[in-house]
């Protein structure tokens, strides 16, 4: 196993709430009635892979920021986590933290988190981006690896397969159905890449600057490149360097689509990138790729991972060319 290293979260992160799906009022327990044992999931993705592989052997809920992963809120629901089996988290540096002091908070010493990313091998990751980072001369911690690997098809089925596993172990009497469960959600997951790879097999442009750097997975899985990408910390404008940087890798590259997030719709970076680009004759244009960092509670459910990626495959095939 990859030796864990926690980060410290920077002092500006402004968190935002804590929030418990499907939901729960204050401390009562969330848990209560709820069949099977008691699965809790850090952010959206996981939560879809849990639910798909789960079925009804077993509650799933999840743990969830409006501002994504990247800023987790801390503060923990004592009765969500005090009373979960297993906490399935993606890891690679992204939110080990969160874990441990929401279980450290609730007192639960005996809830066993599993960081699901961890059964990638490494030879399937990608090296963060930090080393590509210091030439630019930005301050920016990057784990040893990219941890956004729910974004790639055949990475999400790892990961799904180690959730399958851990329930299997967790839960013998119903080994067979989280079995099952996963090879049809597994045929799911190969049929959607299979879906998104003849949607844009016809398409020229493969190229695409990413909001921030976050898109690798899901690129190398539909045959697309990253050329650039905005953002260098997750929620912070990037300086005006950087923002030139862009605009040049475009010019250099022949990429005119900006992928953009549908969090962050109002980004004035990559509209400044967009605006350069017409200026100088380029038909720049902006293409929105939902990251999955985020969810609204009421739109959450276990096809949530799979109609959001297909979403993103429509937009990037009605503005390919």
């Amino acid at each position: 196993m990859r030796a864990r290293r926690l980060f410290a979260l920077p002092a500006p992160v402004i968190f935002g709430a804590l929030l418990v799906l499907p939901g729960c009022t204050g401390q009562d327990d969330p848990w209560k009635g709820k069949p099977g044992k008691h699965v809790l999931t850090s952010f959206t993705p996981l939560y879809c892979f849990a639910q798909n592989v789960a079925g009804d052997d077993a509650s799933v809920m999840c743990v969830m920021s409006n501002r994504g992963p990247h800023h987790f809120d801390s503060r923990p629901n004592d009765a969500l986590v005090k009373n979960a089996d297993i906490f399935f988290i993606n890891g690679l540096e992204l939110d080990e933290q969160i874990a441990d002091k929401l279980k450290t908070g609730s007192g639960n010493s005996s809830l066993k988190i599993v960081e699901t990313a961890e059964a990638i091998p490494e030879s399937q990751l990608r090296k963060s981006g930090a080393e590509r980072d210091d030439h630019h001369g930005h301050d920016h911690h990057h784990g040893k690896f990219d941890p956004h690997v729910w974004l790639g098809i055949p990475e999400a089925i790892i990961m799904v397969g180690k959730i399958r596993d851990e329930l299997k172990e967790l839960d013998p009497a119903h080994a067979s159905g989280y079995e099952s469960r996963t090879a049809d959600y597994i045929e799911r997951l190969k049929q959607l890449q299979a879906e998104g790879q003849e949607l844009l097999k016809d398409k020229k442009e493969r190229k695409i600057v990413t909001f921030h750097d976050s898109m690798f997975y899901f690129a190398r899985t539909f045959g697309l490149e990253i050329a650039d990408f905005i953002e260098i910390s997750p929620g912070a404008e990037p300086p005006l360097k950087k923002i030139r940087q862009v605009v040049e890798s475009c010019k250099n590259s022949g990429v005119r689509l900006i992928a953009v997030e549908p969090q962050y719709p109002s980004n004035t970076s990559a509209s400044a990138i967009r605006n350069e680009l017409k200026a100088q004759g380029i038909d720049a244009e902006f293409v929105e790729i939902d990251p999955l960092e985020t969810a609204r509670p009421e739109d959450l459910k276990p096809t949530y991972y799979e109609d959001r990626i297909r979403a993103n495959l429509k937009q990037l095939a009605e503005k390919m060319r």
